[in-house]
């Protein structure tokens, strides 16, 4: 495994989400005041994240200070670094559709306080994430050894666990006995087929495939978001000779600084590793996948539920498409889930989901609706925004989180 930390070289595509590190482009001072006009569009804001590409006259502005107008209330800002920076920030007052709010951006000579901002840090084995001192995910570089050693083919690298709740409860599980390969928010493909042989990366014990973590590409924090990039890789093990690399994966991960809630998103990029294309054949689970906490499943299989855009539950969602799902159960006095939206841009969107009827676990699978192949020099991406809750989530503000990801507001510059 290679682990290597960058602190300039980190970008992320302009159709999903901004991610990067905190305002440092130069020393050289710069006058100029930006206008910035936020347009709500068709549906109602609030607690979202938003960004503007960051004008040319400011990209040397070693600090920038935002300023809600009329009354120029300051507003943390943060800066993506890279050939296209955006400027981004979080609105928490309520903007109803078809109204718009400005704001200036201009260059400054304070630095942001990050006391209170998202902190992203390397133990050795983990990436860290924390909102002040809440901790918020784990993602898993080094590989977590199987707690039952005559089951160490088990034993896995790159993926997320634990995620916690708001108030700090665990939700996601870890090698449970019942099924040992699901491990917390994890993405592989169940079926495949790779020069002649099947593959199954999902299911270490089947001896056919296996996904590990290659590199930390980047990763860093600030007052408004924190950010990783990891590079992790499926291998083919049935392969003649040594184990053969099927497919390069990146995750791109950013988490928003909100509370009392937490909100992170995630892009997943593939590639054909060399010259043969990748077949995922169908299907009826496999893909984006979360395994719920042991909590839902000891006091009774089943103690937990689903619900879908659709009004779909664990009773009757399973291969329903859904735009998004919110996965919840009791923990402690109270509830607490996990809110997966699948972004519109994702292949055969609105994905079929696998909501199994009594085990604590969900994935967006698209291979459910038939085979599809990954080309060499073509990529694969998914995107998909998790909203971490506790109590009780709605529909209707589970459809406004999915609007605000899916149709995001525009931000324009109004004068420069």
């Amino acid at each position: 495994m290679v682990r290597r930390k960058l602190t300039s070289h980190f970008f992320f595509s302009a159709a999903a989400f901004a991610m990067g590190l905190v305002l440092a482009y130069g020393n050289r001072a710069v006058s100029e005041e930006i206008l910035l006009e936020l347009a709500a569009g068709s549906h109602d804001r609030e607690n979202l994240t938003v960004s503007v590409a960051l004008p040319e006259s400011l990209r040397d502005a070693k600090n920038l200070t935002l300023k809600r107008l009329p009354k120029g209330q300051p507003i943390p800002v943060q800066c993506t670094s890279g050939e296209n920076p955006r400027a981004v920030w979080i609105v928490r007052d309520p903007l109803p559709a078809g109204q718009v709010r400005r704001y200036s951006l201009a260059p400054s000579e304070t630095a942001p306080s990050e006391k209170a901002g998202v902190k992203v840090e390397d133990d050795g084995k983990r990436l860290l994430v924390k909102v002040g001192d809440k901790p918020i995910l784990a993602y898993n570089h080094a590989i977590v050894s199987s707690p039952n050693p005559k089951l160490r083919c088990y034993a896995r690298s790159g993926y997320i666990h634990p995620v916690y709740s708001p108030s700090g409860e665990i939700l996601t599980d870890d090698f449970n006995p019942d099924h040992a390969h699901q491990h917390g928010i994890m993405f592989a493909w169940r079926k495949g087929h790779f020069e002649g042989r099947d593959t199954n990366a999902w299911h270490q014990a089947a001896g056919k495939g296996r996904i590990e973590h290659v590199a930390v590409e980047a990763f860093g924090g600030g007052p408004v978001f924190g950010h990783f990039t990891v590079a992790l890789r499926q291998l083919d093990l049935t392969a003649p000779g040594d184990p053969k690399p099927v497919l390069d994966e990146t995750w791109h991960v950013r988490i928003d600084r909100f509370e009392p809630f937490f909100v992170f998103d995630m892009e997943i990029i593939q590639r054909c590793a060399g010259k043969s294309p990748y077949r995922v054949d169908k299907i009826h689970y496999g893909g984006m996948a979360i395994r719920g906490t042991d909590r839902w499943f000891q006091k009774k299989p089943g103690d937990f539920d689903f619900l879908t855009d659709l009004g779909k539950s664990r009773k009757n969602g399973d291969q329903t498409p859904a735009r998004w799902v919110d996965f919840f159960g009791p923990i402690g006095d109270g509830l607490a889930g996990i809110d997966v939206m699948c972004h519109p841009g994702n292949f055969r969107f609105p994905q079929p989901v696998r909501l199994h009827p009594w085990m604590p676990y969900f994935c967006f699978t698209p291979a459910s609706r038939g085979s599809f192949t990954l080309e060499p020099g073509k990529t694969y991406v998914s995107r998909y925004r998790f909203h971490v809750h506790d109590g009780k989530l709605n529909a209707q503000k589970a459809e406004r989180l999915w609007n605000d990801y899916a149709h995001p507001p525009a931000v324009r510059v109004v004068n420069n």
